[in-house]
């Protein structure tokens, strides 16, 4: 089982960044899959979710409306599209594979339910 994020960038405020997380070694369509985030000093918090049709996504309150999170089951991959990036955004970014909530019309942004994790990949804004 792997989930590989890439996309790792030094941007400027303002700016845009895609990152992907491309699975392998299991059953993707049967999963749900979120991204996390954490920052230096800080715990590893939810920043988007999405069922495993691309029919439902949720978004941290810190992200509505900048970051957009989409899948390509074909291609056993999840993508996270970050525009207008802050300072605050800054952090390593993991993405995770859930199945408990995949037949439930649902998405979790919660770090206990997943079943897998992938490495992280490091998204700087310098302030």
């Amino acid at each position: 089982v792997q989930l590989q994020a890439s996309g790792e960038g030094l941007v400027q405020t303002g700016d845009s960044l895609r990152l992907s997380c491309a699975a392998s070694g299991f059953t993707f369509h049967y999963y749900t899959i979120s991204w996390f985030r954490q920052a230096p000093g800080k715990e590893r918090e939810g920043v988007s979710c999405i069922g495993r049709a691309d029919d439902i996504s949720y978004y941290a309150e810190s992200v509505e409306g900048r970051f957009t999170i989409s899948r390509d089951n074909a291609k056993n991959t999840v993508y996270l599209q970050m525009n207008s990036l802050k300072p605050e955004d800054t952090a390593v970014y993991y993405c995770a594979a859930d199945r408990k909530n995949a037949y439930r019309a649902t998405c979790s942004m919660r770090t206990y339910l997943m079943d897998y994790w992938g490495k992280g990949t490091l998204v700087t804004v310098p302030a």
